[in-house]
């Protein structure tokens, strides 16, 4: 069985929600998997199992750092590097000296996210629009050196990295068809909404709010979990209404999270008419229906292409007026209209979006190289 190697830019003990079913279980039918954690902590390098967990020190250098620790590099006939440019420069000086292939995973333009919350909090300056643009083109001739390029979305891959010429998988996220959970069918006759994730002046949450605070009826609930509580409470006590309909949670762990989403009607994914929202789905997404919790969202290119309005999701446009309507007309529906919109947005997903096929398909795109 051939060897493959994924460096990964995640912690040891982090929430790999994406990494663990991908490549730790389902690629691990095809290929003999190896996985690289980083840790602040450790001094050396530290072999656990099938996993490697590696001093952030040795980013720079990693493959050398493997090799004086007699680790075969040379075994493995493929190097995955994930997010780090730090990384993958090096895996790339370093494959000079081996055979295996080489490829770039990039589950999220981060970067280029940071460069426009900066601009919409208008602290990007010339010099900073100027240095991303730089740093971009030293990215995209590093990853045309790779033999596989691994962006989220074909619209990421387009509206980012037209530059990159590279072979190309799209590699998304999905649904683990193992590991679906049930939806928890409350008591209450209220509509309960759920949100989760950063509350910023880039997402324009407080559209959201303006549209909860202006509904007519009184019959629902909103749960927003968040990683800043105190600053989602600020924002909620702007609105008189809305004290007695919202609750916060922190959601520190992926249980939690999952607990929260289960105990929920309908989940919330509205976000502004960008490119950097409009090129990939948000895995909370992924995690609303492996619930069977349907989601409203915004109809963009992205979205439109997974699902269909009024049928798995509902779909309105990210005005104050359009969310408002939305979300009256759900609050109208019955429990089983809604909950069959989340069961068939599940079945959806479980057809096109499920990570057993994805590493299929990825597993025959290796071989090909």
């Amino acid at each position: 069985m051939k060897k493959f190697l994924y460096i990964t830019d995640q912690v040891e003990y982090s929430d790999h929600s994406f990494i663990g079913p991908l490549f730790e279980k389902y690629l691990k039918e095809f290929f003999d998997v190896t996985i690289v954690y980083f840790s602040e902590f450790k001094s050396d390098i530290e072999i656990k199992g099938s996993n490697i967990i590696v001093p952030d020190g040795y980013k720079g250098n990693i493959l050398e750092e493997l090799i004086k620790h007699d680790i075969d590099v040379g075994a493995y006939s493929y190097v995955v590097v994930r997010n780090i440019g730090k990384v993958l420069k090096s895996v790339l000086k370093t494959q000079e000296r081996f055979d295996f292939k080489v490829g770039y995973r990039l589950s999220f333009p981060k970067r280029r996210a940071q460069m426009q919350v900066d601009q919409a909090n208008n602290k990007a300056g010339f010099l900073d629009v100027l240095n991303n643009k730089i740093k971009t083109f030293s990215e995209t001739n590093l990853i045309n050196e790779c033999d596989l390029f691994l962006p989220t979305s074909e619209r990421m891959h387009e509206e980012f990295f037209e530059g990159v010429t590279a072979k190309t998988f799209i590699c998304p996220p999905a649904i683990d068809p193992d590991i679906l959970h049930d939806n928890i069918q409350h008591e209450g006759e209220e509509t309960r909404f759920f949100y989760a994730g950063t509350l910023d002046k880039l997402r324009e949450f407080d559209k959201v709010l303006d549209a909860f605070n202006d509904v007519r009826s009184d019959k629902w609930k909103l749960t927003i979990s968040t990683k800043d509580p105190e600053y989602a409470q600020e924002i909620i006590n702007k609105y008189d209404s809305l004290k007695n309909h919202v609750e916060i949670h922190n959601a520190r762990t992926r249980d939690e999270l999952l607990d929260l989403i289960a105990a929920a009607d309908v989940t919330v994914s509205a976000l502004p008419d960008i490119a950097l929202f409009n090129t990939s789905t948000p895995v909370k997404i992924l995690d609303y229906y492996s619930s069977a919790v349907p989601c409203i969202m915004t109809n963009n290119a992205n979205n439109n292409t997974l699902f269909t309005d009024d049928h798995d999701a509902w779909f309105c446009k990210f005005t104050k007026e359009s969310l408002q309507e939305k979300l009256e007309y759900i609050i109208s529906l019955s429990k089983e209209e809604v909950a069959q919109v989340g069961a068939k947005g599940q079945e959806r997903l479980l057809a096109i979006r499920n990570y057993k096929t994805i590493a299929q398909k990825l597993a025959r795109t290796l071989d090909s190289l």
